[in-house]
């Protein structure tokens, strides 16, 4: 097993443009998979978890070659049977290539890593089946392998619940514009991450689909399917979270580039809470820069719009004055690992005091110590306890190759800093 020492520095100001966002990617390449004729996807991240979402499209028929910038995609508009598709550890890839290949000519088997066998999507198979779709999962349906006869999709009204993932309503979403007629779904329970479904409807609406709110509960879908598109894939906000944590824990000025200010993107929404915390925020052309206090703050947050960003949030707080608590969340214990477990024992290996429940996580400053942090094969734990190493000298990180999941040039980043 490797390890990777993070060495403490003094910084005080650095720039830094994080990849191109894996949720906008992905949704990219399923609608340039599904349009007929060429698109060029640029800006994109290049990680496992693109790679194993254009893997999938390749096995279906759609031609995804990669690019110097990204992507590139030419498809006649339909999928063929993928027989078995392996979407490796990539929660965004099992559930849009599961709805997808309800739209294929043929069969296909959607299975992937060992704990994607233990992430649900019975959510999906449900709406989908509601939907007139022929797709069937293992276990009382609820979880992969997911098995799929093709044929396409009737449409018509269906309710998907997204209290568990927002990547299932974005699934549907994704697929709708090729169904036989239009798709109206009806949200049940409280959406986790909801601003992700704004960011899916500006997708598709970039590549020709008519999708819209009805109001604060349903989505309408029009049939009509999707025109071939030159996108621009803007940097990841959920990778921006580490550069401003850096910023937070070390009182550096740490700018984010490659991001519109008024974006959708869900983790966008960590900027309060960092603001919160007593950090600076300015936003500019130029980018988005984040200033740490001399003392950061302790919060109280609710983090459903943003639960990627727990994790740094959460190592951030092992430096405030005072204790934090960060809940509705319950999604990270289905996430790459039980991520609220992971988080109470390496933060408590670290020196601060954690605890945790079905939903939330409090965060209590102790005096810290050097650490060799698990990371659980989780790129989000090995990125957001580096950050903690920048300032807590000792930290050592296991398996730092996991980042290669959303970020394969993080620790470059930041020996960068």
């Amino acid at each position: 097993m490797r390890w990777y020492e993070v060495r403490p520095r003094r910084i005080r100001e650095a720039a830094v443009r994080p990849p191109g966002s894996k949720s906008i990617t992905n949704r990219a390449l399923v609608a340039a998979a599904l349009a007929e004729g060429d698109s060029l996807v640029s800006g994109a991240l290049r990680s496992d978890d693109t790679e194993a979402m254009a893997g999938c499209l390749r096995q279906m028929g759609a031609v995804v070659e990669a690019t110097p910038g990204g992507f590139r995609v030419r498809s006649d508009g339909r999928l063929r049977g993928g027989g078995p598709l392996d979407a490796r550890a990539s929660g965004t890839t099992a559930r849009f290539i599961t709805a997808a290949a309800v739209l294929a000519e043929g069969p296909s088997v959607i299975d992937g890593a060992p704990r994607m066998r233990e992430r649900p999507i019975g959510a999906l198979v449900a709406a989908l089946r509601n939907l007139g779709a022929e797709v069937e999962a293992d276990r009382g349906g609820r979880y992969p392998p997911v098995r799929t006869a093709g044929g396409g999709m009737a449409g018509g009204r269906a309710a998907v619940d997204g209290s568990q993932s927002s990547q299932f309503v974005s699934a549907v979403l994704l697929s709708a514009p090729l169904a036989r007629r239009a798709v109206t779904l009806d949200l049940g329970g409280e959406v986790v991450s909801r601003p992700y479904l704004d960011t899916t409807l500006e997708v598709m609406a970039a590549f020709g689909a008519e999708a819209r709110w009805l109001d604060g509960r349903s989505l309408t879908v029009s049939p009509g399917g999707y025109r071939p598109a030159s996108f621009m894939v803007e940097a990841d906000a959920s990778a921006a979270v580490y550069p401003w944590a850096a910023a937070a824990v070390t009182g550096a000025s740490v700018t984010v580039t490659g991001i519109d200010p008024a974006s959708t993107q869900a983790d966008m929404a960590a900027l309060g809470i960092f603001e919160r915390m007593g950090c600076r925020i300015r936003s500019a052309a130029g980018g988005i820069t984040v200033t740490g206090p001399a003392r950061l703050a302790g919060v109280e947050a609710d983090l459903n719009d943003c639960p990627d960003a727990s994790l740094a949030l959460a190592v951030t707080a092992a430096f405030a004055a005072g204790p934090s608590r960060f809940t509705n969340i319950a999604n990270l214990r289905i996430k790459e690992t039980d991520r609220l477990d992971a988080l109470e024992n390496e933060l408590n290996r670290m020196g601060a005091r954690a605890s945790t429940g079905p939903d939330w996580i409090a965060v209590d400053p102790g005096p810290l110590r050097p650490a060799r942090i698990r990371t659980y094969d989780d790129h989000r734990m090995a990125m957001a306890f580096a950050v903690a190493g920048l300032s807590q000298p000792g930290i050592s990180i296991e398996d730092p190759d996991c980042t290669a999941k959303t970020w394969p040039g993080f620790f470059d980043m930041l020996e960068g800093l």
